[in-house]
């Protein structure tokens, strides 16, 4: 008896991963994440504390935060951030197609380092691109028009600009639209955006970064309440955990977002997908047991590599 309920048991499990697997397998289009990190990387420059100090003698999946958008049916990818490793990220992205062009879209968000630097490399140095299609908001724009050595790849037409518009609905292949909506965050340079990503069946925020969730002019639990994923800004666990005043590079601690969405339930929790962590946030350490018992909640915690099905 007790050998025959084994058998059942091991049937099911094997027959719910097969499921979950062909959810992602058999989706035309979807999500990939490419990087979780904050700007500076993991190890950060200068750090010698132990969270920079272990586990990097093979790990190759640190990446900055980036997502990837593939539409298997129109053969498109769209890279949401132009990091300092996108030739890794689109490296990724790319093996679910057979490509021409290296990709067909580049969404920005802002102008700081790990989100546009990554630019670069399609310069004359690199790849000596053609008019790769790169979207961003007004002040973006003339930030990259403006000022080299990014100006240069305007003018030798490596990169070609595409204006988006404050909750402007973009689409990007028959199945797929962006939406561009600003958030608070500090714009010495340009705006800063989030999207709202809508495919066939499912729609996603991503908003890598952001200085609170108060200061918004939207309600941030009614926002995720009306997606199945958000990608939300987790650059800090919590207040004083790192050596400079936080009020300078401020971001919601997760601690924070995990009290404002408290009391909803574990459905809605379970659309979060925490990311952007800082090289100092225990969201990055293995078996903590403070982020596995968030995560008994419903939470996600991003992982280079995770496939989301749109």
């Amino acid at each position: 008896m007790k050998k025959k309920l084994y058998i059942f048991l091991f049937t099911l499990l094997n027959f719910y991963s097969c499921v979950k697997q062909d959810q992602t397998v058999n989706s035309d289009q979807f999500i990939t994440v490419l990087g979780t990190i904050q700007d500076a990387g993991y190890p950060q420059i200068g750090c010698e504390r132990d969270c920079c100090n272990k586990l990097f003698s093979d790990n190759k999946t640190n990446y900055v935060t980036s997502i990837g958008v593939t539409d298997l049916n129109n053969n498109k990818n769209f890279l949401f951030e132009a990091t300092p490793d996108i030739g890794e990220q689109i490296k990724k992205l790319n093996h679910n197609l057979n490509k021409d062009l290296i990709i067909d879209g580049i969404f920005l968000t802002h102008a700081h380092i790990g989100h546009y630097s990554g630019l670069m490399y399609f310069g004359r140095e690199a790849l000596g691109g053609f008019k790769i299609p790169v979207f961003a908001m007004p002040r973006m724009l003339l930030f990259l028009k403006n000022n080299g050595p990014w100006s240069q790849l305007t003018s030798l037409e490596n990169i070609d600009l595409i204006p988006l518009e404050n909750n402007i609905s973009v689409n990007i292949t028959s199945n797929l639209s962006v939406v561009p909506f600003e958030v608070p965050h500090r714009d010495e340079f340009s705006e800063t955006v989030g999207y709202k990503i809508i495919g066939p069946n499912k729609s996603a925020l991503f908003i890598p970064d952001i200085n609170k969730w108060e200061l918004w002019n939207r309600d941030i639990v009614n926002e995720v309440m009306s997606v199945d994923y958000a990608f939300l800004d987790a650059t800090f666990f919590q207040d004083g955990e790192i050596n400079r005043p936080m009020s300078e590079i401020p971001h919601p601690f997760i601690t924070e977002t995990l009290k404002l969405f408290e009391n909803e339930s574990r459905e809605v929790k379970n659309k979060i997908y925490f990311i952007h962590f800082n090289h100092t946030n225990i969201s990055l350490e293995t078996n903590n047991s403070v982020i596995d018992s968030i995560a008994d909640l419903g939470y996600n915690f991003s992982h280079f590599g995770d496939q989301l099905p749109l």
